[in-house]
């Protein structure tokens, strides 16, 4: 999966996604906080191949995107809308291909501009990006090749907090970074940065009115943060292989940016540190049960403001939640399987 996958919707309440077989699953809870539905199919009947991206808009409405199969060695994407979490998602819609048929090119990244556009971003056969853009009132636009060259797979999409669409990407020699410099414009190519970078670590997050950070893994294994305009920082070391989840929160009257990823040990590891000032360290703190390889983390807020984390482990289906006490520090509830 691409994308943060647990949500709160507009009703406050969360939900989860997850790519299951040939078909998106979606869990919810029936009230905020309140016990959670049975996992079920979203997006009606398409049969789907086993790889998803989430992106969510400030309207809270959450955007799926994935890969169908068509004809003999060849795939689409196709695009549903989720209202809210306990309602159908709409029909899942084909949005064609980045060039006309074919079959898979990579991942696909979403995310959702101020208006509520979901801009849908992949890699294409020549090895650089290519978008397709929803129209304000109905219908998409045309694909559009976005440029880049050896791009790697593991897009890092993200909504800044002008509203604005930004996109990351792994290459060979390091970043490439994308912005749009108006709402609704297509995004251009605006810096590369020369960097050793391990394939599949991006993540993005808006961090302050003018920026985006992009959290990436060093091939020396150190957790590296950037922001576009700046040089990289060294965080600390990774606590473990693939991307980081990360979310703004407030903790103890202060605007933090809290990290998650699955340690080598197999548990949760958690760090924090001041938004933007990463000089002021940070440090790994483990919780929770150890876990499946093949699990993954997502960190969100409920409808109370409070940390919200969740890890999936898809082979066993095992979904598990954790939330901060109301109490100083970043004291977690026991983690508990929903």
């Amino acid at each position: 999966m691409n994308g943060d996958w647990l949500l709160r919707g507009r009703d406050g309440r969360l939900s989860v996604y997850q790519s299951s077989g040939d078909a998106v699953l979606c869990r919810a809870e029936r009230a905020p906080g309140g016990p959670w539905d049975d996992a079920r199919k979203v997006g009606g009947e398409q049969k789907l191949l086993p790889v998803l991206a989430v992106g969510q808009g400030a309207d809270g409405y959450a955007h799926l995107v994935a890969w169908r199969p068509t004809v003999q060695g060849e795939a689409g994407l196709v695009h549903s809308t989720h209202f809210r979490a306990r309602l159908a998602a709409l029909d899942w819609n084909p949005v064609g291909h980045p060039n006309k048929k074919g079959d898979r090119t990579g991942t696909p990244a979403v995310a959702v501009d101020a208006e509520g556009r979901a801009h849908v971003f992949v890699r294409n056969k020549g090895g650089g990006v290519s978008m397709l853009a929803q129209k304000e009132k109905g219908g998409w636009e045309p694909w559009q090749d976005i440029q880049g060259k050896d791009v790697q797979d593991g897009l890092a999409a993200v909504t800044g907090e002008s509203g604005r669409i930004e996109l990351y990407a792994a290459v060979p020699e390091g970043l490439l970074y994308w912005r749009q410099e108006e709402p609704g414009a297509r995004p251009v190519l605006a810096q590369s940065l020369k960097a050793p970078v391990r394939p599949g670590t991006l993540y993005a997050l808006a961090t302050s009115p003018a920026s985006t950070t992009l959290y990436y893994t060093g091939t020396g294994g150190e957790l590296w943060a950037w922001r576009p305009g700046g040089e990289p920082v060294a965080l600390l070391p990774s606590a473990g292989h693939g991307p980081v989840a990360a979310v703004r929160c407030e903790l103890d009257g202060h605007d933090c940016t809290l990290l998650a990823q699955r340690s080598a040990s197999g548990r949760v590891a958690f760090a924090a540190y001041p938004t933007e000032l990463e000089s002021a360290g940070a440090w790994w703190t483990e919780s929770g049960p150890q876990l499946t390889v093949d699990a993954r983390v997502s960190l969100g807020t409920d409808a109370d403001g409070r940390v919200v984390a969740a890890t999936l482990s898809p082979s066993t289906g095992t979904l598990l939640l954790t939330r901060r006490k109301d109490e100083p520090g970043l004291a977690l509830e026991a983690w508990r399987a929903v």
